[in-house]
């Protein structure tokens, strides 16, 4: 007996299951939910009606360069080995930018092509330079070269035709607020066109991430609230641009993807809360006023100039490590005596009081916070602060307590997820991967 023609074509025109993942870089929970009350993302308020958000923890320190591959890999740093924007060459005191080619596990991408499915990622940070998925990768942030942020290198062409643009100059951006709001609309407009371009590729998934709402946080969190602020209404608009950008998301993906239910395999995230600057807090300058760090010259040119008697020191963005004998050259610190200095360390930062405020929420000892093979790599504390005092690095500013033009800060527990069915009550950034493969399987 034969098919019927009309039986071919619904079988052959089935669309076949699809999942997308909308990335807002930065977004916190509680703005995102503001923003939809009042009206400034009605695309967002209808989804948060038809699915469940959720208030979510982020792995530890909460920056862009530690969260997104906690993402993609479902792991924690003690396991994917990225601690940080900047880590020390090992033997040296020289800074290294670790890049995606340091990740240590494969990602959700990997995964999902040892079981014949594609993806598209699109602006993904901590992702360049691009490598070999089963896909299409353009990475995103840090990424210096637009040739090397793509994979495979035929997707480049495209990408230059339209103008594409990574990211926005962050370091123009910080003191020219006319440009920045121009460049976050121009950059979020290639971010539609590549969208548009690489949605014809066959893909299972499809992620794409806006980072503008952090570069707008970053330099104008302090308009959000501010409605005398030359730029309170340029800031709600982007918002609003960026609400459009995934309602149109949304309803391409409701059309294409063949769920069953509206809704179904979409996923917003964000990787950080954020929250305004009161003090911008220099974690070094405290150790030297303590006595655990000095240098053999004022001021340091780099970390290269501390002292063999400093018994610690510290990295971006509150990563304190013990100086300790085998592990760095100048080390002074037994390992028999680690342990104590880290605990003097750590009940020393959790008194520090700015005008009578608590500064330090908590510091965090490093095996609380990673577990795997690559935990010995990590900081002994990684310090995070009440909202609105901001961890630093820097071992230059003779100051304990400071200001720049930044006027937002990243925050670890504030951070978003949203699905249509309801989280795990425990959830952090590390058990989305998990979320996202399932509903592919």
């Amino acid at each position: 007996m034969g098919v019927r023609p009309e039986a071919l074509v619904g079988l052959f025109s089935r669309k076949s299951k699809r999942t997308l993942v909308i990335g807002l870089d930065g977004v916190p929970h509680a703005l995102l939910v503001r923003l939809a009350a009042e009206g400034v993302m009605p695309n967002t308020a209808r989804l948060l009606l038809l699915g469940h958000l959720s208030k979510m923890k982020v792995t530890l320190p909460e920056i862009s360069a530690v969260s997104w591959p906690s993402f993609m890999t479902g792991a924690n740093p003690g396991t994917h080995g990225i601690f940080g924007f900047v880590d020390l060459k090992p033997g040296s005191y020289e800074l290294r930018f670790p890049g995606f080619r340091d990740l240590r596990v494969p990602t959700l991408w990997d995964r999902l092509g040892e079981r014949g499915k594609r993806s598209v990622v699109i602006n993904q940070p901590s992702t360049y330079p691009a490598r070999e998925i089963p896909g299409v990768l353009v990475s995103g942030f840090v990424a210096i070269s637009l040739r090397k942020a793509v994979w495979p290198p035929t997707a480049l062409a495209p990408l230059e035709k339209m103008g594409y643009e990574i990211d926005i100059d962050t370091a123009r951006a910080r003191g020219d607020h006319a440009y920045l709001i121009g460049a976050l609309d121009s950059t979020l407009e290639r971010r539609r066109s590549a969208v548009d371009h690489f949605w014809k590729e066959p893909w299972d998934l499809f992620e794409v991430v806006v980072t503008g709402t952090d570069r707008l946080h970053h330099y104008l969190w302090n308009a959000l609230d501010d409605a005398s602020h030359p730029h309170h209404g340029a800031f709600l608009d982007y918002y609003r641009k960026v609400d459009a950008f995934v309602g149109e998301l949304a309803a391409r993906f409701a059309r294409d993807s063949g769920r069953d239910e509206e809704g179904e395999g979409l996923f917003l995230l964000s990787d950080h809360g954020f929250t305004g600057i009161v003090q911008e807090v220099r974690v070094a300058r405290w150790l030297v006023e303590n006595g655990y760090l000095a240098f053999e010259k004022d001021p340091p040119g780099s970390l290269d100039d501390i002292a063999p008697s400093s018994k610690a020191f510290v990295l971006d963005p509150g990563r304190v490590f013990v100086h300790r004998k085998g592990r760095f050259p100048k080390g002074s610190v037994d390992d028999a005596d680690a342990r104590a200095v880290a605990a003097e360390i750590k009940a020393g930062l959790s008194k520090l009081r700015w005008e009578g405020r608590p500064v330090v929420e908590r510091v965090f000892e490093r095996d609380e916070i990673y577990s795997g093979p690559e935990t010995p790599n990590a900081a002994d504390l990684v310090v995070v602060g009440h909202h609105g005092f901001d961890m630093k690095g820097t071992i230059r500013e003779p100051q304990l307590f400071g200001r720049t033009n930044l006027t937002g800060a990243h925050t670890w527990d504030d951070a978003f997820f949203w699905s249509l069915r309801a989280a795990p009550p425990d959830l952090d950034i590390t058990k989305l991967a998990g979320i996202v493969e399932g509903s592919l399987a």
